[in-house]
């Protein structure tokens, strides 16, 4: 099955999954070791965030995804796309797949930060944005 880890730095897992711009992707099974075999690299506009429900999407192909800390609206916005989010406070990509499997994962709490960045849905409008009504 595929995963895909967000990262800023393709080593280590990074937190806000609506703003992370990289992923590295891997093919993993229960028992076996995880092998990265792509890496994603979205453009600003591509960022899960942004990215409308109904529009095909680069992160699509993966059963899972899996970053540090994110809200509410990011990890709605995974289910409704049919895709696992799952937040941890692992911060080795491989190991984070691992702790999956073992159903063990370090489950990372949601962000602690202010609401001010609501200018951003279709031509500006206010929108949902981590689970909070803009």
């Amino acid at each position: 099955m595929r995963f895909a880890v967000g990262t800023q730095d393709y080593r280590s897992i990074a937190t806000h999954g609506g703003r992370i711009r990289r992923f590295l992707v891997f093919e993993a099974e229960a028992g076996g070791d995880p092998v990265e075999v792509e890496r994603i690299e979205l453009a600003e506009n591509e960022v899960l965030h942004l990215a409308g429900d109904g529009r095909p999407h680069p992160i699509d192909a993966v059963r899972v995804v899996i970053t540090g800390s994110s809200g509410e609206g990011f990890i709605n916005h995974m289910k409704r796309r049919g895709i696992e989010p799952v937040t941890t406070l692992e911060s080795d990509p491989v190991q984070a797949i691992r702790d999956w499997f073992a159903g063990t994962v370090k489950t990372a709490p949601p962000p602690q930060h202010p609401h001010e960045h609501h200018d951003h849905g279709p031509g500006g409008a206010p929108q949902e944005c981590h689970g909070t009504p803009a």
